[in-house]
């Protein structure tokens, strides 16, 4: 049971729907004949539409940045499940360190999200990660452990394994900051044994990535640890020419598992 490796790009809020035409047209070139990791961007809402339409065919596959967990509802400013996948969009990442800092997102909406993505048809990356004060004070452990048992907690055992997980440690988010590779390991495996508490089978599916400012520079030392299955890149996504070469570093890795 082998795990390709993934690489999807979080643009975060930039791009215009001009500015993501550029981009993709650009991109798209470059990876046509890429094969061996797979590659998603997760664009801004407004930004859906025109990259469904321009991805189509392509290996590139389109997420969101946010889902609500209800099909409908007075809930201003959210985003069903349904509105996705409406527009083709291919997933969805939930639980983003800025959504949870900014913005309130709880484990507990997250726990409904997660399952609510699934069955709508949508992949999910869950982010989990620490903040800088909570690995200083040593509870990166009990941090991870909360996030990622309650976020998974009403996923029937059998799914586990579709949820792609992102460990992005806060404290290395735009900042330039990375976590050192043993650092990075630590927590990625801590991960999957979270997973495997509840099925080992699972965890083996479980693609893992590393969301801590990886770069053209750093991703193949990252990508080889033995629990890093790809990254969620955000600065280095903006930018076809430093988003390519780690795409390029994942496929030269392989599958794991």
């Amino acid at each position: 049971m082998s795990r390709t490796p993934f690489i999807a790009g979080n643009w975060k809020m930039h791009k215009t729907v001009d500015e993501a035409e550029q981009f993709i047209q650009a991109l798209l070139p470059r990876v046509s004949t890429t094969e061996g990791a797979d590659v998603a961007l997760a664009v801004p809402y407004l930004d859906l539409q025109a990259m469904v339409d321009s991805t189509r065919g392509s290996r590139v596959e389109v997420y969101a940045q946010n889902m609500h967990e209800a099909p409908q509802g007075a809930f201003t400013g959210e985003v069903s499940a349904a509105m996705l996948t409406e527009l083709d969009v291919h997933g969805a990442v939930l639980g983003h360190s800025e959504r949870r800092q900014y913005f309130g997102e709880t484990d507990r909406a997250l726990a409904l999200k997660v399952p609510a993505a699934l069955d709508a048809g949508l992949k999910v990356i869950l982010c989990v990660g620490e903040t800088e004060e909570e690995r200083e004070n040593g509870d990166t452990e009990r941090r991870l452990r909360h996030q990622v048992q309650e976020g998974l907690e009403k996923l029937d055992t059998e799914r586990l394994g579709e949820v792609t997980i992102a460990y992005e440690p806060v404290w290395a988010i735009g900042t330039g900051l990375t976590a050192t590779p043993e650092q990075a390991q630590e927590a990625l495996s801590f991960v999957r044994a979270l997973v495997a508490d509840r099925s080992k089978e699972q965890a083996q599916r479980t693609r893992v990535l590393y969301g801590g400012s990886m770069n053209a520079d750093n991703a193949a030392e990252l990508l080889a640890l033995p629990d890093c299955d790809g990254g969620l890149i955000g600065g280095a996504s903006l930018d076809p020419a430093k988003f390519v070469p780690i795409i390029e570093a994942a496929v030269a890795q392989g599958p794991k598992g």
